[in-house]
């Protein structure tokens, strides 16, 4: 079930969901807009050019209230917003269709798991043959939140659980091969 804007404000108040920061106007009627953070990365060249999935990738970060990004480029951004989800519900993001027109796709997983706590990581690429200028504080997308039949038996305890900025791939450290 979809939760509504009145549900979401009572969790809110009973601290049973964390939003913070976060504004009255930024709750809609069936989410909870999401703005953009001050920090940016970007994966650091390798020395081969190819990135391999059983190794550390390092990336240059930046703090700044705006960002160039440039045609076909590829940026790791964070929100705002710090979320702590409770055990019984999840969380889709979604990307403004504003912001996809001009050719920004505004990604992540699209998903947030039960029991999340952290700011999330976004994936942006620019598909525009401009530069598009980013501000930190815009609105970029949207939390549209989930309730669960139960709690998760085995809620989020991951690898980028507490995340604070933008926070690059930890897939290095799967146990899968």
């Amino acid at each position: 079930m979809i939760l509504s804007d009145k549900t979401i404000k009572r969790m809110l108040n009973e601290h049973s969901l964390v939003i913070a920061p976060l504004t009255a106007e930024q709750i809609q009627p069936a989410s909870v807009d999401i703005r953009l953070g001050n920090t940016f990365s970007v994966v650091d060249d390798t020395s081969s050019g190819i990135i391999k999935l059983d190794e550390q990738i390092n990336y240059k970060t930046i703090s700044s209230d705006s960002y160039l990004i440039l045609p076909g480029q590829f940026v790791l951004a964070t929100t705002m917003e710090y979320f702590e989800l409770p055990n019984n519900m999840t969380a889709f993001v979604e990307g403004r269709s504003s912001l996809g027109r001009m050719g920004l796709f505004i990604q992540n997983a699209g998903w947030v798991d039960p029991g999340f706590k952290g700011e999330i990581t976004l994936e942006l690429f620019n598909a525009n043959r401009c530069a598009i200028e980013l501000k930190a504080g815009r609105r970029v997308g949207q939390l549209v939140f989930a309730q669960m039949d139960d709690d998760a038996e085995t809620p989020y305890r991951g690898k980028y659980q507490g995340q604070r900025g933008a926070t690059g791939s930890k897939v290095f450290m799967d146990t899968d091969c």
